[in-house]
C-alpha cells in the first residue's frame, strides 16, 4: 500500500505567480479588433476566463472584458461556441 505522503514536505514545490501580460507588454490599452488576443483570455465555449487564470491585473482584466463584450457587438467573437 502507498505510504500517505509520497514526498517530503520540503520538495513540494510552490506554483509559479502569473504575470500580467498586458503589463509586460506595456500596453496602452486593449484593442477590440485585436482577436487573436482577445481569444488567448477565453475558453473554448467562448467564455471570459477569469483573473486567477489569465493572470491580468484588475485594471486590464476591466478593460480585457470591456474588449471582449464590444467585439462581440459587431461579431468578430462568437457569444457562445457552436
Amino acid at each position: 500500500m502507498a505510504e500517505k505522503f509520497d514526498r517530503p514536505a520540503h520538495a513540494v514545490k510552490r506554483p509559479r505567480k502569473k504575470v500580467c501580460q498586458f503589463c509586460v507588454d506595456r500596453s496602452e490599452f486593449i484593442d477590440y479588433k485585436d482577436v487573436a488576443k482577445l481569444r488567448k483570455c477565453m475558453t473554448e465555449r467562448a467564455k471570459i476566463l477569469p483573473r486567477r487564470v489569465t493572470g491580468c491585473c484588475a485594471y486590464h482584466q476591466r478593460e480585457l472584458t470591456t474588449a471582449i463584450k464590444r467585439a462581440r457587438q459587431i461579431a468578430l467573437i462568437p457569444y457562445t461556441a457552436e
